[in-house]
């Protein structure tokens, strides 16, 4: 079985013109991910009557996530086992194991945002070793699309190729990569980002005269690398791509096996990390694993697939001279990545690439931060560049201030059912949250804002850098570099303005499947009997979080109540820094006192890799985590909410707010 360190040139063509360019035939299967599960079960047993053309009036499945293409504990694999695990983990649970391998679909078909989620290379990985060469949809996540042509899968929203191939016509590849800009069109035309590089291109961006620009193209422009030199009269143009140099560069043990697998096999095996001082690694999302994988079936075999890739990452990271951040002496890790990224190395100014989508968490601090895949961190490793496509960018101006008990959470909450942010507008944009209400929140609210950006679709998020900034820098101590300050220049353009009320949001709460599916708490009618409480995460499990889960555990305990028997409820501290600020404040007592367990800093539940994740269909948990995609934390049902609501509902035993819980509201 091959490791992707051992990969070959994913395939370049699929017919011929004649003029020696690439052209795409249909002469495969084609699979119609649609709304309907007997549909697409049809499709993959045979016993379906209908064809793809006719299949393609019928109503497409939106919003397919990363873990539905690939569950969180199938890449524990990075080799051609991938593709027996595609889509094993889609809602509906139609496709078994091996199933769209056995089908080998040449090419596959969904509706709106393809790929939302984690950065996982593995599931475009799973796609490709399971037959897939062309993907058509709607529209597509940024990550998931810059992954697919990094690897050599083509992607196409024009659904008019899609019809013309159905009819048997022979395409060049030029149709398909038309909305593309040059560079993009190049690592197409090359079978990926690697036979980019091989090829040396030479292809310079253009560049915009000289104008106003926002904090984020202040960024870019300062940044970019010298093989795309710019023009003295010339401005970042959004929608252009450029190679960009990063500040710092930081992956987890997810991912860092696939990557130093491919660093070595492109790079060669003498291949050193430019700067390694400016490189993480992180052993934080499966260091609680072993707990929750020893009660499943093939349980020994998923903790030594587990420990395989800490050591992998361990001995890479030690070889390379990065800085590795590893299990902490009393269990878990030491940090969450994101947290650590933010407490004690993100400046404002900073390029921060990390193989995670909530990389842009560092948005607080006012860098210009986001996730990559595999094959974008092992080609940083070595030169230190991203490409970056210029991003247009969302003002979000708050105003006001929040009423008491409302928090960041449901601020994220509120714009993500906003109609300037809901559906596909945000996708591959960056929220830029300006406004006088910003002053009122602290650097971990603005972390928890940033941090679900791409939930929103978006590519990151940021904060342009203020005094509660620089209060922050400061605690990091004597001679720690603030980095440089970036604001918007007046007269900046933006993709939209939103201005928000933070006086008019309410407590808010996003129904299971998808954060977007979020409403205004007061509105579920229905009583919410729940198993599970979760508060953790890179969301939930700041120093500020404590503070609101305290507020509510407090009252609870002056009242002498308690979390009711049948219910497991959970705080998670996202790193040690968070744990001894609990412990000074008298939290881990008080947790203790009203009957929630305390866990050391891990990604855990939320990646479905520690206590607190679902063990049955008919579970329900409501959660301080970010994302609730189908799978994403076990079998169960998952409600995300506030760290209040979530405090509340443990000692309720339903979903509950503070005021439903007390008869009066709280403020951390």
């Amino acid at each position: 079985m091959r490791q992707l360190s051992e990969q070959s040139e994913p395939g370049r063509a699929t017919g011929t013109d004649g003029g020696g360019g690439r052209t795409i035939r249909l002469r495969g299967n084609v699979l119609v991910v649609t709304d309907d599960a007997d549909l697409l079960a049809a499709q993959l047993d045979g016993s379906g009557t209908r064809g793809p053309a006719e299949l393609l009036h019928e109503p497409l499945m939106n919003n397919i996530s990363t873990d539905e293409i690939i569950p969180g504990w199938c890449c524990y694999w990075y080799d051609e086992k991938l593709g027996d695990y595609a889509y094993l983990g889609l809602r509906g649970k139609t496709v078994g194991e091996g199933a769209l391998k056995a089908f080998a679909p040449q090419i596959i078909v969904s509706g709106e945002a393809k790929g939302c989620g984690s950065s996982r290379e593995h599931a475009v990985y799973a796609e490709k070793y399971a037959g897939v060469e062309v993907v058509f949809a709607r529209s597509f996540e940024r990550i998931y699309e810059q992954n697919c042509r990094n690897v050599g899968i083509v992607t196409c929203d024009d659904f008019t190729l899609l019809d013309a191939l159905l009819a048997g016509e022979e395409l060049p590849l030029e149709a398909f990569t038309r909305r593309a800009n040059d560079i993009e069109r190049a690592i197409i035309d090359c079978g990926g980002l690697f036979g980019f590089n091989r090829a040396g291109s030479a292809i310079r961006p253009r560049f915009d005269a000289v104008r106003p620009l926002n904090a984020v193209e202040k960024i870019v422009q300062s940044r970019l690398s010298a093989r795309n030199p710019r023009p003295e009269d010339g401005s970042v143009r959004v929608g252009e791509s450029y190679f960009v140099e990063t500040d710092v560069r930081f992956s987890h043990e997810y991912v860092t096996p696939m990557a130093a697998g491919m660093f070595t096999q492109q790079f060669g095996t003498d291949a050193t990390l430019a700067r390694p001082e400016t490189c993480w690694f992180f052993q934080d999302h499966l260091s609680l694993a072993s707990s929750v994988l020893e009660r499943r079936p093939n349980g020994p075999e998923l903790i030594a697939r587990v420990d395989g890739l800490g050591r992998r990452q361990q001995e890479f990271a030690a070889l390379s001279g990065g800085n590795f951040v590893g299990p902490a002496e009393t269990g878990g890790s030491r940090a969450i990545c994101h947290n650590h990224i933010v407490e004690h190395v993100a400046r404002p100014g900073d390029v921060i690439i990390g193989t995670d989508s909530h990389t842009c968490t560092a948005g607080a601090v006012g860098a210009f931060a986001f996730g990559v895949g595999a094959t974008d961190i092992a080609n940083a490793w070595y030169n230190r560049e991203i490409l970056v496509k210029v991003p247009g960018v969302i003002q979000v101006n708050l105003l006001g201030g929040l009423r008491q008990g409302v928090c960041a959470k449901d601020v994220m909450l509120t714009l993500l059912a906003h109609p300037e942010i809901q559906g596909s507008r945000t996708l591959g944009k960056v929220l830029l949250f300006t406004g006088p209400g910003s002053a009122g929140l602290n650097l971990d609210e603005r972390a928890t804002l940033c941090n679900m950006a791409v939930e929103a679709g978006g590519m990151t998020a940021l904060f342009e850098p203020d005094e509660v900034t620089y209060a922050h820098l400061a605690r990091r101590g004597p001679g720690a570099s603030t980095g440089t300050a970036v604001r918007s220049d007046e007269g900046a353009t933006y993709a939209a303005v939103v201005d928000l009320e933070l006086g008019g949001i309410e407590p808010m709460v996003a129904l299971p499947g998808d954060p977007r599916n979020s409403v205004p708490l007061a509105t579920v009618r229905e009583e919410v009997t729940v198993d599970k409480v979760y508060g953790g995460s890179c969301t939930g499990g700041k120093a500020y979080d404590m503070d609101m889960y305290a507020s509510v555990f407090a009252l609870a305990r002056d009242r002498g109540l308690k979390v009711p028997a049948g219910v497991q409820a959970y705080i998670q501290v996202g790193s040690e820094d968070v744990m001894a600020y609990a412990a000074d404040r008298g939290y881990l007592d008080l947790f203790g006192e009203v009957g929630v367990t305390v866990l050391p800093p891990s990604c855990g539940a939320c990646i479905n890799a520690g206590p607190g994740v679902s063990e049955r269909p008919d579970e329900v948990t409501v959660s301080a985590q970010n994302r609730n995609f189908p799978g994403r934390s076990g079998p169960g049902r998952v409600y995300l909410a506030s760290p209040y609501v979530v405090a509340a509902t443990a000692i309720a035993g339903r979903l509950a707010s503070v005021e439903d819980v007390f008869g009066t509201r709280v403020q951390a």
